[in-house]
């Protein structure tokens, strides 16, 4: 491998509607890359691409299922395709560890099979990371969260892309109201820019009025799943607020300020005012898109069941400053545990 190339998924061309040429934007010849975002529910419609004289194989593994059978990833690898062509494996690493399915496939590789792997954050030890950065059939290709310089240039861009220009502490403000991902923070400025239209430069009171802050919507999501019960869902907002720059130490932290908010609120309900009332009557008050899991949560919590998630939360914060190794797992594993607190409404 002589070099890579890195690409930004909201950068890929999207002349196809929900198809993404990935091949082109990676500069990609010997092979065909798409992506294909698709609702729950709907599936890609059979089809084959005998009249351009070629196969079309893709094929998606769970990381958690390699671990349990390794020996999957090199056959896959090396299985034919029955009209020939090359194939794509795409694998998405889960929580457990699948190092040596992958040592298996770079033992022997296959020179007809393309093998992608998603995986998280991962330290220099990790055992994926490690392998694939040795090997010489391998790649491990970096995605860095955005910081201040990346989060400068990227509205400098977008601002000058809508023909606008931006006052400097309009673009202090918004740096501090963007979180780490990419997709949500060009998102989000671009939605400034459509606001600002007619007008030759954007102020501090457009970013004011026109931005939410992306960060703090991921860490308001996973709180109130936890809360009003929704076990499904936490897991993935949990991953949406750390991809949004939250640490785990922040994800507690803010659902303490949660705890506390339904204590004072379950005592106001206790005290003759409906769940509504008590709502609006908060400090802050709940914002309306909020209200119905915070509404779910007060039906489902009792005051002595607040107080001992309030126990709980604060053991988990101390665990967490005492085990950085384990942030994501005590915060993941904590919020699991409220969500099913809060399914027993007893």
């Amino acid at each position: 491998m002589t070099g890579f190339t890195i690409r930004h998924d909201d950068e890929l061309e999207r002349d196809y509607g929900k198809w993404v040429l990935v091949r082109r934007s990676l500069g990609v010849t010997s092979f065909g890359i798409n992506e294909v975002e698709l609702p729950p529910g709907e599936a890609i419609p059979e089809h084959d691409e005998s009249g351009r004289d070629h196969e079309e194989v893709f094929l998606v593994l769970d990381g958690d299922e390699l671990a349990a059978n390794p020996s999957r990833l090199v056959e896959e690898a090396h299985t034919v395709p029955l009209f020939g062509g090359r194939r794509a494996v795409l694998v998405k690493a889960g929580s457990k560890n699948i190092a040596p399915a992958v040592e298996t496939v770079v033992a022997a590789p296959s020179t007809e099979c393309r093998i992608i792997i998603e995986a998280g954050n991962l330290g220099k030890s990790a055992p994926l990371r490690a392998l694939c950065e040795k090997a010489k059939t391998a790649a491990a290709l970096p995605c860095y969260a955005d910081n201040a310089r990346a989060l400068t240039q990227l509205i400098d861009d977008e601002v000058r892309t809508a023909g606008l220009t931006i006052e400097g502490d309009a673009r202090a403000a918004l740096i501090g109201l963007l979180g780490s991902d990419r997709l949500s923070s060009r998102n989000e400025i671009r939605k400034l820019t459509l606001y600002a239209r007619g007008k030759t430069s954007i102020e501090l009171a457009d970013v004011t009025a026109a931005v939410a802050d992306a960060s703090e919507i991921a860490l308001d999501s996973v709180v109130d799943a936890a809360f009003a019960g929704r076990t499904g869902e936490v897991d993935n907002e949990f991953s949406k607020a750390r991809a949004s720059g939250s640490s785990p130490a922040a994800i507690i932290s803010a659902t303490i300020r949660q705890v506390a908010s339904l204590h004072k609120m379950a005592l106001a309900i206790e005290g003759g005012d409906t769940i509504e009332v008590a709502m609006k009557r908060a400090a802050p008050p709940v914002h309306f898109t909020r209200e119905p899991k915070v509404g779910e949560a007060l039906r489902a919590w009792t005051l002595p069941r607040l107080l001992r998630a309030m126990e709980q939360l604060a053991e988990a914060s101390l665990d967490i400053r005492r085990n950085a190794p384990l942030a994501d797992a005590i915060a993941q594993r904590t919020l699991l545990s409220l969500a099913m607190n809060a399914r027993k409404r007893a």
